[in-house]
């Protein structure tokens, strides 16, 4: 961002399902709002707008995206902009003296920004250093994860986080390079996928499926996103929403876990089996199916294609998920 706030690297920025998720939920003019990820402050400036006397608390572990957002919504007094991980929701709540909220929106998403600088190393269409960290003020990169991984943990991860059936093929490769010393760039990672499946034409989709995986690994994606959605119900007081956006299937498992296992009942066991207490349900899910983009949508941003949306409502103390 340059000095005079102008933002000539922010390209235009279209929010996912952002209609939807405004409209579960269920902004009050009064109410407390945690945007867990500000990106470039699209959802954020949404739900600021609907507050009056009310606020809005963005976060995000990108220090550009939080330079961007806390710019965008520089005219609203009532929304504050905080670097941090949503994965540490309570103590960043805490750290500016809040307790409860009525909402929290969590989008898993990547905005345009990140995708497409090349120094982030997120993409394989540019040539860029492997970095691929969210917080780029900390944490291993992508190029120091794969100097040290093991051929068969990296196999498991680009079969657990992608989808990568050459899982073990791909791996090897990748690892073949590294130790030729040639493990340094977005290409080089490229080329590896490439020399795994030279019986391939062209360029192979498995390309995309790898850097997303390891992308995930690096930023360690799914623990944090399980442990933000714990920790969002917590602060969440009775009949506050929970809206969260994810983009693939590991993101959605993992969002239909916690949300599952907030919905039952809760039972403490003694040693033998006995039920010692059984505690009840915290949240009910409204969204049995996720919410998807229309045909309108996805023709305006193609990338919300995969996008699903599914939402919850914290209940009272002892209330029923029925």
């Amino acid at each position: 961002m340059g000095r005079d706030g102008s933002e000539p690297c922010a390209p235009s920025h279209i929010p996912v399902l952002a209609a939807a998720a405004l409209d579960w939920l269920e902004v009050k003019s009064d109410g407390v709002y945690v945007d867990c990820t500000a990106g470039l402050a699209g959802h954020s400036m949404m739900i600021a707008s609907r507050l009056t006397t009310g606020r809005l608390i963005a976060l995000d572990r990108d220090p550009a995206s939080v330079e961007i957002a806390r710019n965008r919504l520089a005219g609203f007094p009532n929304a504050v902009v905080v670097h941090g991980n949503y994965g540490e929701l309570k103590a960043v709540l805490a750290g500016l003296g809040v307790n409860e909220v009525d909402g929290v929106l969590i989008d898993a998403g990547f905005s345009s920004m990140q995708l497409e600088d090349a120094r982030r190393g997120f993409t394989f269409q540019q040539e860029g250093p492997l970095d691929m960290r969210l917080d780029t003020s900390s944490g291993e990169t992508a190029e120091e994860f794969l100097a040290r991984v093991e051929e068969g943990e990296l196999a498991r991860i680009l079969k657990e986080y992608g989808d990568v059936r050459p899982a073990r093929r791909i791996a090897a490769a990748i690892v073949r390079r590294r130790d030729y010393g040639c493990m340094e760039s977005t290409g080089d990672l490229a080329t590896a996928v490439c020399e795994a499946l030279d019986f391939v034409s062209g360029q192979p989709d498995e390309i995309r499926t790898v850097f997303q995986a390891i992308r995930i690994a690096v930023n360690d994606e799914l623990r944090w996103l399980q442990k933000g959605m714990e920790e969002a119900i917590d602060v969440l007081r009775p009949g506050g929403r929970l809206v969260a956006i994810v983009f693939h299937s590991g993101e959605d498992r993992v969002i239909k876990n916690v949300l599952r296992d907030a919905s039952r009942p809760r039972r403490d066991l003694y040693p033998d089996g006995r039920v010692r207490s059984t505690q009840p349900p915290r949240v009910k899910v409204l969204t049995p199916k996720p919410v998807k983009p229309g045909p309108a949508e996805i023709a305006r941003n193609p990338r919300a294609k995969s996008a699903l949306l599914r939402a919850a409502e914290k209940l009272e103390q002892g209330g029923a998920a029925a």
